[in-house]
């Protein structure tokens, strides 16, 4: 059995510098059908990537317009709300949707919503209290990807709520519902 030195040089490619050609003018890593095709990886991949680039952009460029808004007001990240904060008018629904693989809730702060407002969680839980003991005993009030939940707001004020197994990562968000 030879080893790869011999058969690169066999083949006429270069054995100094393993894979790549750093004696000549053209850096290209080469193949064995390099001297036969005239073909060089990184060559073909400039080349590929730019027209596949070109082609990626005018696929994509319809893809916003299509359907229009995404049905969803915020977007749960895999450690964050998208936006974190959002504005609404008095009588508004808000809707969240778990766009990551991670399972989410929406968890209102008690102690940070207005004294008139109802209490909101996924899961419908009446107090916080019951969501945070739902969570580690059955994973209650997840959302799994994909998953929605939808909260209309009456009370003008500020909501801030959180998802609880993310809270220590800061996965807070903020609803300002304006009269």
């Amino acid at each position: 059995m030879t080893c790869w030195r011999e058969r690169r040089r066999r083949r006429g490619l270069p054995v100094n510098g393993g894979l790549f050609s750093l004696g000549g003018v053209d850096r290209d890593i080469e193949t064995a059908q390099a001297p036969r095709h005239g073909m060089h990886r990184r060559r073909f991949l400039r080349r590929v990537g730019a027209a596949g680039g070109a082609a990626a952009t005018t696929a994509l460029a319809g893809c916003s317009a299509v359907g229009g808004e995404p049905g969803y007001d915020v977007g749960m990240m895999a450690s964050a709300f998208r936006p974190a904060e959002v504005t609404v008018a008095v009588g508004d629904t808000v809707v969240w949707e778990n766009t990551s693989a991670r399972g989410h809730t929406v968890t209102a702060y008690e102690n940070a919503i207005p004294d008139e407002a109802e209490y909101f969680a996924s899961g419908g839980y009446d107090s916080e209290v019951a969501a945070r003991e739902a969570w580690p005993e059955d994973f209650g009030g997840r959302l799994e990807s994909g998953d929605r939940y939808s909260r209309t707001f009456s009370i003008p004020g500020r909501y801030e709520y959180v998802c609880l197994p993310h809270e220590n990562g800061g996965m807070v968000g903020t609803v300002v519902v304006e009269e």
